[in-house]
């Protein structure tokens, strides 16, 4: 006989049965012993498992009606998740009990530590009303609780992901999105209200939807896996700005200080996938004349007369010192493909005869001004565009002869420029370009 109890019971599996006649108790259980027996080797066997105390006794309830008896099967079981979710399913694999034909189906597995979870909550929850009300705290400590309180309630979802945001986020033009429900609750502590969180490394249409629709800040830990999730963000939506945590830190850690810092050195999304890590940039000698420039943005030359000089190769020219980039080193190693070859380049104001001057003239005018022109057969202003819709607008337009840009020459706008059959592409500086484009000349003024 098998033991009445057993020290810790961890999961309940819950069976209904139907059985075309009339039987007792002991049948049922007479019936899963006999039909499951063998099945799944010693290990698993009913029996075994009630003599080492594995399984508990199985209870039975039972009411006849119209000829038929219907009722419950429960099993204790003290074995790991697997183990009770193969026998539940053994369960159903008995098909007749004496004589009469029957049919078992399990409801559902149980885990009985989930009602001692939510007796132990119930049970927290009263101390510590206890504790505030009797112990009467001072002001600013009851205070703080009510302020913390309130701001996790802040807390609600968006769309049919069920997305974890901030109560401002329908309302804002412009929003942030972070990595997990945690650093939504961190920002909202903080003051910060049009926030959400992609809730995961997997980006769901209604992120993408959102994100298309809005100006964006991208707000990340500063790990690797922030530049995973960026990376998924950038392959379905368009993304304005890039802003990380400091590094090894994660955006739930920081004080409102650090969070404000982080949001006011956030640099646009061409820049933060252009820019090389510190040690690559310490191999690389500096460029003639550049000095030590530690700015964030690209800086034009002002000399009209220097004549045209050919682009370094990808791999030995030194772009502007960014944060965050030993992240970047990771990401580079990973690809280990070489540099697109050499484009040539021209200083601002220097008319090139290889290249049309309206090119140049092109460019000049668009200094500052951090948008975009795509130019027809006769290089005729065809649209002009902010530079983050510059995507978008070359996807629509067909035609185009030539893009020139107030901004960063990126693998993605060459690539789409290729696709396009566009024959020029002007920008301020190259990003980092790893496939060389067959049909496309690239032109860089710096």
């Amino acid at each position: 006989m098998g033991k009445t109890y057993i020290d810790t019971v961890k999961y309940m599996v819950k069976a209904n049965f139907e059985v075309d006649g009339i039987i007792e108790k002991p049948d049922i259980v007479g019936a899963l012993f006999g039909q499951t027996e063998g099945l799944l080797g010693d290990d698993l066997d009913f029996r075994e498992l009630q003599k080492n105390g594995r399984l508990g006794r199985i209870e039975v309830d039972t009411q006849v009606k119209g000829g038929k008896t219907f009722g419950q099967i429960y099993v204790p079981s003290s074995l790991d998740m697997v183990e009770t979710s193969i026998l539940a399913a053994s369960l159903e694999i008995v098909d007749r009990v004496g004589p009469c034909e029957a049919r078992i189906i399990v409801e559902k597995i149980e885990d009985s530590r989930s009602v001692k979870r939510k007796q132990l909550l119930e049970r927290a929850r009263s101390l510590l009303k206890n504790l505030v009300v009797e112990e009467l705290p001072e002001t600013k400590q009851l205070t703080e609780l009510v302020r913390d309180e309130l701001k996790v309630a802040e807390v609600s979802t968006y769309g049919e992901d069920k997305l974890s945001c901030g109560p401002m986020l329908v309302q804002s033009d412009s929003i942030i999105v972070v990595e997990g429900r945690a650093d939504v609750i961190n920002l909202l502590k903080n003051g910060i209200k049009n926030v959400v969180a992609v809730g995961g490394a997997n980006v769901g249409k209604t992120i993408a939807k959102l994100c298309n629709e809005k100006e964006v800040t991208v707000f990340l830990d500063g790990d690797r896996g922030g530049d995973i999730i960026l990376k998924e963000l950038m392959a379905v939506s368009d993304i304005e700005y890039v802003a990380r945590a400091p590094a090894g830190k994660e955006v739930e850690e920081l004080a409102r200080k650090e969070i404000i810092q982080c949001l006011r050195k956030r640099i646009p999304t061409e820049q933060a996938t252009g820019k090389k890590s510190n040690d690559e940039q310490q191999q690389q000698p500096r460029q003639m004349g550049g000095g030590d420039r530690g700015d964030r943005f690209p800086q034009r030359r002002p000399e009209m007369s220097r004549p045209p000089v050919m682009q370094r190769p990808m791999a030995q020219r030194q772009p502007p010192v960014m944060e965050s980039q030993p992240r970047m080193v990771m990401r580079r190693e990973e690809r280990r493909e070489e540099p697109v070859e050499s484009q040539q380049q021209f200083p601002s104001g220097v008319s090139i005869s290889d290249n049309p001057p309206v090119l140049l003239s092109t460019l000049k005018e668009l200094e500052g001004s951090l948008k975009a022109r795509l130019l027809g057969s006769g290089f005729e202003v065809v649209a002009e565009v902010p530079i983050r819709d510059i995507m978008k607008a070359l996807t629509e337009t067909d035609n185009v002869k030539a893009v020139v840009l107030d901004g960063i020459v990126t693998q993605r706008l060459v690539d789409l420029c290729e696709q396009k059959k566009a024959e020029y592409l002007v920008g301020v500086r190259a990003g980092t370009i790893m496939r060389k484009p067959t049909g496309t000349k690239i032109i860089v003024a710096e």
